[in-house]
């Protein structure tokens, strides 16, 4: 195993310390992962690969935490943005890509009859609660615990900054508790404007988990008898279980859908689409950003989408995730250790069964980042098309060293 330092990384991050808040803020700060042995800072990437700073190349299962999913810099969606940026992006009015992009969305998603740009996944998913409180003219909102719907007031798990206000109205259930959801409901009858939720669970520093017992027919059910609107935040999950909409996946049509992260392949873009009853409420709630309608990544979106129909990106990420799933589990059972393998094929995560503080996660992901396979020790992680069954070969090969060391540091 040829050793990798990460001199760079160090340096620059001591430089990044006197100029930006925290060095590195955000859900990429090295303090989440293991520092020392995952570098800081990238410098190139292509396909599934992915280098850093220091020149150590890595087999990437993160994709720039899920936008990835065709591989970097895919060549057909680089040209279309290279063909638009010829022309300019930031104008004062939108292109008419703008109109070919919600148009491509209305015909791929299956609930969508109308969609709206922005940049980044809070943005919609605030706006998609605003537009569910001015149609039903309802204030409160039902999530799930451990969800996660972006950085802003009403949702973030940070503490700093915020008023007790801001989450008077966002009340928790547990999720796949339908007992508890429906208790909720009706504590809170006439209330309720709407239940956002990912489509399956998947906190951080957690397993991830699949819907059980019917809980989205059941879900469906009570919230059309209530009147209260379903919004699939499918930032993270979007495009990887099913090019229809995640909610096709698990079989129940959600009022609304969020999207970010893969709709461009890494260029920045969000976007909310809906059903039809929900359209005229949705131009009643101001919603606005001077580069929410910049041509370059709206040209990203439609090259993107396009291609992942025409090679069936979903297919090809459920077959390698599967590959890597049920690779990892062999491994860990050869070496006699416990791991849990969870979540979908297209978004798997993997940590040890029999322990609760991830001693034992973070020095495998180490050891994996060390042997040139990135896996986040504590977040969920991301196959893309660019995989192939080579690719996971190579990095189980290099993960089955990983979880030796695990075995001789911790036993069984």
């Amino acid at each position: 195993m040829s050793e990798y330092k990460f001199n760079r990384s160090l340096e620059l991050f001591k430089e990044a310390a006197r100029y930006i808040p925290g060095a590195i803020p955000g859900h990429m700060t090295p303090a989440i992962t293991v520092p020392g042995s995952f570098p800081y800072f990238a410098e190139k990437a292509e396909g599934c690969r992915y280098w850093d700073v220091d020149g150590n190349e890595y087999i990437d299962f993160m994709c720039g935490y899920g936008p990835i999913v065709l591989g970097h810099r895919h060549p057909k969606v680089d040209e279309a943005v290279r063909a638009q940026q010829a022309k300019g992006s930031c104008f004062n009015h939108p292109t008419e890509l703008q109109v070919k992009a919600a148009k491509l969305l209305v015909e791929t998603v299956k609930i969508a009859d109308w969609a709206i740009f922005a940049k980044n996944g809070s943005d919609v998913t605030t706006y998609a609660l605003q537009v569910a409180r001015e149609f039903t003219q309802r204030d409160c909102v039902i999530a799930c615990r451990g969800g996660y719907h972006g950085g802003h007031a009403w949702c973030t798990p940070g503490h700093g900054g915020l008023t007790p206000e801001d989450k008077m109205h966002i009340h928790l259930v547990n999720w796949n508790d339908f007992d508890e959801f429906k208790a909720a409901v009706e504590k809170y009858k006439g209330q309720i404007a709407a239940f956002i939720s990912s489509p399956y669970h998947h906190p951080t520093f957690s397993d991830q988990y699949m819907p059980e017992n019917d809980w989205w027919n059941k879900v469906r059910k009570l919230c059309d008898e209530e009147g209260i609107l379903i919004i699939v935040d499918d930032v993270r999950a979007g495009w990887r279980l099913n090019i229809a909409g995640s909610d096709q996946h698990f079989g129940f049509d959600a009022d609304m859908i969020c999207f970010s992260k893969a709709i461009a392949n890494g260029y920045p873009l969000s976007a909310l689409v809906g059903v039809e009853k929900l359209k005229l409420a949705s131009t009643r709630v101001f919603f606005t950003g001077s580069f929410w309608a910049s041509a370059n990544e709206l040209a990203a979106c439609i090259a993107t989408i396009e291609e992942m129909k025409a090679i069936d990106a979903s297919g090809k990420m459920w077959k390698v995730g599967t590959q890597f799933q049920e690779g990892l589990r062999k491994l860990g059972a050869q070496h006699g250790l416990k791991v849990s393998v969870t979540g979908p094929a297209p978004i798997p995560y993997m940590k040890f069964a029999n322990e609760g503080d991830f001693r034992r996660m973070q020095l495998f992901s180490a050891e994996a980042s060390k042997r040139g396979v990135f896996l986040h020790p504590h977040h969920n992680w991301f196959v893309s098309a660019a995989h192939t069954e080579a690719d996971i070969d190579q990095a189980l090969a290099r993960c089955d060293e990983a979880f030796a060391v695990v075995k001789k540091t911790f036993g069984d």
